[in-house]
């Protein structure tokens, strides 16, 4: 019998090559280069073992997976030998040898593991349970005492080890090395004493510490969150898709009695491989927070109370039909495709305005221009597969293991490979320096002269020379961060340097809804596909589809101007949703305007100072309590499903369809099939597009003595709405720091772990001092450290701070 097929190998460029190998008298052509387990794999045959995982070098650490090579004089391991041509292969099905020597393995494997299968969170899916049955002895020989260790030893806060369970595969210990770059963990001692350990002085910090727990094949590593909660036979699986970031993590979300008891990454080529971060797979407790909102209510502040569905709609329309057109619609990332193709359909057609924005973050005209002209109704995009490909990736704006993890992860398989990876940032940081990143220095302010440097041709330094001539090769990508919304001209001159070097631009939003809120017309200015409100045809277009008379033609407000007009009483209704606090680019102003603003209504799963200040509240179904989608950051449709089924809430189309109706309105999507049937009715958009944004690069700032530029990010752990209520994970967010250059530091008479006090004329934070290599002037907090920089400083990236020695300014 003879079979012709392909297999993953190690090296791309051997693809073109083909072998000629048998594998249990099955003939079958294969690339050069594949594994022996692989093309076993291809024609349905099963080698037991461990330490294998396709997305991992191969090591040979277990020995399970011995098999018989003819002409070779011992057993050979099928996970590390490749297939040769005319090579002939005899598995444990045909071989006696192979066999026995699987068998032989396995009896040393069991030797020193416990029988505590009854208690293991890994029974039930167990590989060494399953092959002990398939691949070893039915009785044991071992007569001796098994050894023990203290258990469980606590790696982080969320990752337990049990010792004495380790087969030394090594999984964790190569993930982390080589996928994650996060090598904490490591193989200790020699022979039956081997151990996972870690350095006493360290804990695991990494942000995809969980994937450790899902690729170890017995019980060593276990979830603190997830331990003795559950058997996998109890368990309900549930396809699903990561609420948190726009990376679009495919998950499986296990549940019990309708409650999550854990997360799992799914296997997703594409995107996500078999990967996610932490806070994808540990951040569900919100889900059953104490404050989560269960029933509507009605009243403001210490006067609310709880109503029926049908008061609280009462209450609601009677406000926003007193306010009329001075309505506005804010929501934040956190809505699913359909949702927010449902406030943008409630804004224009029953509030008629077209005051709407979900840009939580720092905004300007500037994005909304360039998301108009280069993203929204955009076609899919560049992609993974691209980042992989690509020579060079240009980050600008962007620190993607913070805000987009599979996009770092992803990066770091391309610049293993030769991709380079440059970053214009003020700093090398963790996640650049995993990535090998060339770092073009630049002031917080600076990057779109930095970006215009590369764009021209005259004398420059030599890595901008180098960086030019880079980024002009043919298959480059630029990925530029929402963080550039607030540097004004960077995304201007990302279209410059784009548009000059043929490179493709991706833009990485934070939150897990933002794609699709600009696809679905969640802006100002613009209508769903990427159609401009000014243009006739498109209003005409979207009118049809919605099968209204008209659409307002006059753009709107951005969130800013909402808030404003709100304070100023301009705007006399607002309908906020989906929308963190902690996101907001100033809390103070919008708590003030939420204040002033005579009649808000609040669509939200939890209770925080938002809906303290709403007059009527209306409860939502959190992304695993509904079906639904969202677009991640490459314009790509992340389905999911309905994990937890909940009879009391219901998702933010469905109550905005009965609030429409409750003003005399048809929304017409209150189904989930209802929606999609009528964004499918949307033809691509043909017409004119926003035009390309045109703003100059600003001067870059130059602080005087006691004073520096603020460079800040949001870090991937933080205390929002999403997160608050998982205390596991809160344990491995990375410490609060004040970041100087050493003449800085000098400057300021300070030394490493000095308290250093940053200062606006909003308020000050004061951190330890940690000594970097930024430049002068400069001082770097992440913006969610705990002290809170945009609460309490109330300015972004780029601003003039003070800064000052001790803890007061």
């Amino acid at each position: 019998m003879t079979i012709t097929t392909s297999a993953q190998t190690g090296d791309a460029a051997a693809a073109s090559e083909t072998v000629s190998v048998t594998i249990d008298g099955i003939e079958t052509t294969v690339d050069k280069g594949t594994l022996i387990i692989r093309a076993a794999e291809l024609l349905g045959i099963a080698i037991p073992r461990f330490c294998d995982h396709p997305l991992l070098d191969p090591v040979a650490a277990c020995r399970m997976c011995l098999i018989e090579i003819d002409g070779q004089a011992k057993p050979q391991p099928a996970c590390a030998v490749t297939c040769g041509d005319g090579m002939v292969v005899r598995t444990q099905l045909t071989s006696q040898v192979a066999d026995q020597a699987q068998e032989g393995v396995m009896e040393l494997l069991l030797i020193n593991h416990p029988l505590d299968c009854p208690i293991c969170d890994k029974g039930g899916e167990c590989p060494l349970q399953n092959q002990a049955m398939t691949a070893g002895r039915s009785t044991t020989r071992f007569d001796g005492r098994k050894r023990t260790f203290p258990k469980p030893i606590a790696l982080s806060t969320q990752v337990l080890l049990d010792r004495e369970r380790c087969v030394s595969c090594a999984r964790c210990t190569r993930f982390s090395e080589e996928i994650a770059g996060d090598p904490f963990i490591e193989l200790l001692d020699r022979g039956s004493q081997q151990q996972v350990g870690i350095a006493e002085s360290q804990t695991f910090q990494s942000y995809y510490s969980g994937n450790t727990i899902q690729i170890c094949p017995v019980g060593a590593l276990t979830s603190s969150l997830y331990r003795f909660r559950a058997r996998p036979f109890d368990l309900v699986s549930t396809p699903t898709s990561c609420e948190h970031c726009a990376s679009g993590c495919s998950l499986r979300t296990d549940t019990r009695s309708d409650k999550v008891q854990r997360r799992m990454a799914a296997t997703s080529p594409e995107v996500n491989e078999e990967w996610n971060c932490d806070k994808g797979r540990f951040a569900f407790a919100y889900l059953t927070a104490p404050d989560r909102l269960a029933t509507p209510m009605v009243g403001r502040g210490d006067d609310q109370e709880s109503v029926s569905w049908s008061q609280a709609m009462s209450a609601a329309a009677d406000g926003l039909r007193a306010a009329g057109t001075a309505s506005a619609v804010l929501t934040g990332g956190r809505l699913s495709y359909e949702d927010a193709y449902a406030y943008a359909k409630f804004a224009r057609t029953v509030l008629g305005t077209n005051d709407v924005d979900f840009r939580a973050h720092a905004s300007s005209t500037e994005e909304a221009q360039f998301l108009g002209s280069h993203v929204a109704g955009a076609p899919l995009g560049p992609t993974y597969a691209d980042l992989e490909a690509a020579p060079v990736v240009l980050l600008v704006a962007f620190e993607p293991e913070d805000e987009s993890p599979i996009v770092a992860l992803r990066l770091r398989k391309a610049a293993r490979r030769g991709t380079e990876v440059v970053t214009i940032a003020p700093v090398t940081t963790r996640g650049s320096a995993k990535l090998s990143a060339r770092v073009l220095a630049t002031v917080p302010g600076g990057e779109a002269s930095a970006l215009d440097e590369l764009a021209g041709d005259g004398p420059a330094a030599d890595d901008v020379v180098a960086t030019r001539a880079a980024v002009r090769r043919p298959g480059s990508v630029i990925l530029v961060g929402e963080r550039a919304a607030a540097l004004p001209g960077t995304l201007s001159a990302v279209v410059r340097l784009a548009s000059a070097a043929g490179a493709r631009i991706g833009w990485v939003p934070r939150r897990a809804g933002d794609r699709g809120a600009v696809d679905a017309g969640l802006l100002p200015t613009l209508l769903p596909g990427g159609r401009p409100v000014e243009q006739a045809q498109a209003r005409v277009d979207t009118a049809a589809v919605w099968g209204v008379e008209s659409v307002p033609a006059e753009p709107g407000r951005d969130l800013p101007a909402i808030l404003e007009a709100a304070t100023s009483g301009q705007v006399k209704a607002l309908v906020v949703a989906g929308l963190d606090p902690d996101d907001l680019p100033d809390p103070q102003a919008a708590r003030a305007a939420f204040a002033a603003v005579e009649f808000l209504v609040a669509l939200d799963t939890r209770s925080h100072w938002v809906t303290e200040h709403a007059h009527v509240v209306l409860p939502v179904a959190a992304a695993p309590e509904k079906a639904g989608s969202f677009l991640n950051w490459e314009g790509r449709v992340r389905p999911f499903e309905a994990a937890v089924r909940s009879t009391l809430l219901r998702s933010d189309a469905w109550v905005l369809t009965a609030l429409a109706a409750q003003l005399g309105s048809s929304l017409g999507v209150g189904s989930l099939a209802q929606t999609r049937r009528e964004l499918a009715e949307f033809e691509p958009w043909a017409g004119p597009r926003l035009e390309p944004p045109e703003v100059a690069a600003a001067e870059v700032p130059s602080p005087g003595a006691g004073f520096a530029v603020l460079a800040s990010w949001r870090q991937l752990l933080d205390d929002g709405v999403l997160q608050q209520e998982e205390p596991y994970l809160a344990g491995t967010a990375r410490p609060p720091v004040v970041m100087l250059s050493a003449a800085t530091a000098a400057e300021l008479a300070v030394a490493e772990g000095d308290p250093v006090t940053v200062a606006s004329e909003r308020g000050s934070v004061t951190h330890a001092l940690t000594v970097g290599d930024l430049p002068d002037r400069v001082v770097l907090i992440p913006a969610n450290s705990h002290g809170r920089v945009t609460s309490e400083l109330g300015v972004s990236p780029g601003a003039i701070v003070t800064v000052s020695s001790g803890g007061g300014a």
